[in-house]
Order: structure tokens, then C-alpha cells, then sequence
């Protein structure tokens, strides 16, 4: 039976009753672990691209890393000087150096089924949650928070202080992407199944979010949920439809995201620094 099918029979069991934390005995908890193996080693993702070049969730990996939790009891759990409790221990990061990925001290936390690539910095403190999974030569920096399967593509740099949304439930919806070569400055906020295509630099404190509109100068249309690939986006305020009332002078604004062309300036101001990977 393959992985797949070990766990959507687990799944069925759990969402009809008939297995719980208690019952879960050896042979669930293997294949559970089995799963999260799969993870940190990116053999399996919770989301992938389709045929049309769009993403989707893997549905059965996200229902495995909700049985990791459902089939699992709260245990006291060691980190430094610190005890926690959770159902999981923290991944083991002694597989990084030997693929030139680094997590500086003190407050790096990796959570079991995360995915890291190579020539990766993490920066302290940082956070990348189960079923997340981070490409190659990607810089996560410092307060960043890459959630619960986001997927971060390859030579992504995620600015200080940037929070990566997750997207656990429901399993159908895909989680926030951020794809290859994206640069998104300090203090960003991606959420809620937002896909910032490649090659995008976004400018700092900018939230992306589907409720909130990109209005793309380039091809000239409004998008919601997506940033196209080579934009440089960053927040302006437009006009509210509430705007004529009068609670105020000046009427109300809301909040926009606007895109133009990436200038090769720009381009040239998010070169990673090769010597940081040497």
C-alpha cells in the first residue's frame, strides 16, 4: 500500500470515529512518521503545480499532517532551557550543513515535516511550520514566519519581521506561495492563499491578501488572490465605496496594491549576495 493510500484509509477511520489518539496504536503512528520523513525530505509537498501551471493542494498530505495532531497526545518536550508542549517534537536539523544550509543561534525553530532546501539562511529567530517547504538558496530573516505549507520557491528572500500566512483548513484550499526569485521586503504580510509570482519584488510593509485588490499597471486589469511573475508591487489607498459619507471630511480610503514592471534597478538592489552561500 502506498503512503498515500495509508493515509487517506487513516483519515476515513478518524473522520468516521472509529480512530482516535487513543486507539492509534504502532502501525498508525508509522505511517504518520512516515509522512513527515516525506516532508523533510520533499518527496512530498502539500501543494504542487497542475498541468495548467496553477496551484493545487495535495489533499491527502494536508489530512496526514491533521492526523499528526488528532492522533497525537500533548507531551512535555525539550528545547534548550526550555520545556514545551506539543505533539510534536522539532525537526532534526543535523541534515542542513551537509547541504550548505545554515540556522544561526539562538531561536531558529524548524517544526517536524518542514522542508528546508540547500544553501538556505535562517535567521534567528524564525519560525517554519509543519508541511512548509523552503527552495534552494532561499534567505528566511529575522522575526520571519513561514506558515503551516507555504510553499517558498528557490532564491526567495523573505525581508525581516515577514509573516508567511498558513493555510491548514479546510485541505482543499492552497496554500500562500511565493514562487522562484521573489524578494519581499521587511515587515510583508502574505495571506490566505496569495501566490506572489516569480521574480516579484514587493516593497516593505505591504499586505497580500485575496480581499485586497492588485491593480497591475502592465497589463492593466485587477487581480485578487495573485502578484504575476516580474512585478514590482508595493500599497497605495484608493477611494472607498463609503467615501461620500459624512462622518468625516474627505470621505474613507482603503487599502490597494499596485504593480508595475521590475526595473532592472530594482533587480539589481535584490541580488543575493553569493559570498553569504560560499
Amino acid at each position: 500500500m502506498s503512503l498515500q493510500s495509508e493515509i487517506e484509509n487513516l483519515w476515513h477511520r478518524y473522520d468516521d470515529g472509529d480512530l482516535t489518539a487513543d486507539s492509534a496504536g504502532r502501525d498508525e503512528r508509522d505511517s504518520l512518521d512516515a509522512l513527515l520523513g516525506a516532508l523533510e525530505t520533499g518527496e512530498v509537498r502539500a501543494a504542487e503545480r497542475d498541468q495548467s501551471g496553477d496551484w493545487q493542494s495535495n489533499e491527502w498530505v494536508k489530512q496526514g499532517i491533521l492526523l499528526n495532531f488528532g492522533l497525537r497526545k500533548i507531551a512535555g518536550r525539550e528545547y534548550g532551557d526550555v520545556t514545551y508542549h506539543d505533539v510534536l517534537p522539532l525537526r532534526d536539523t543535523s541534515d542542513l550543513p551537509d547541504r550548505g544550509t545554515r540556522n544561526t543561534p539562538d531561536g531558529t525553530v524548524l517544526r517536524r515535516g518542514a522542508y528546508v532546501g540547500a544553501d538556505c539562511i535562517m535567521m534567528s529567530p524564525s519560525f517554519v511550520n509543519i508541511g512548509a517547504h523552503v527552495g534552494d538558496g532561499t534567505l528566511v530573516d529575522s522575526c520571519d514566519t513561514v506558515g503551516s505549507c507555504a510553499q517558498i520557491g528557490a532564491d526567495v528572500k523573505l525581508g525581516a519581521n515577514t509573516l508567511i500566512g498558513g493555510v491548514l483548513e479546510p485541505v482543499e484550499d492552497a496554500p500562500v506561495v511565493v514562487e522562484d526569485g521573489a524578494s519581499l521586503g521587511a515587515g510583508c504580510r502574505v495571506t490566505s492563499g496569495f501566490v506572489v509570482g516569480e521574480n516579484s519584488v514587493v516593497g516593505e510593509n505591504t499586505l497580500l491578501t485575496p480581499r485586497i485588490p492588485v491593480y497591475d499597471l502592465v497589463d492593466d486589469e485587477i487581480l485578487h488572490g495573485r502578484l504575476p511573475p516580474e512585478r514590482r508591487a508595493f500599497t497605495r489607498f484608493v477611494e472607498s465605496s463609503v467615501g461620500d459619507h459624512d462622518l468625516f471630511e474627505g470621505g474613507a480610503y482603503k487599502p490597494a496594491v499596485v504593480a508595475m514592471d521590475v526595473e532592472a534597478e530594482t533587480l539589481e538592489a535584490t541580488e543575493r549576495e553569493e559570498v553569504l552561500r560560499e
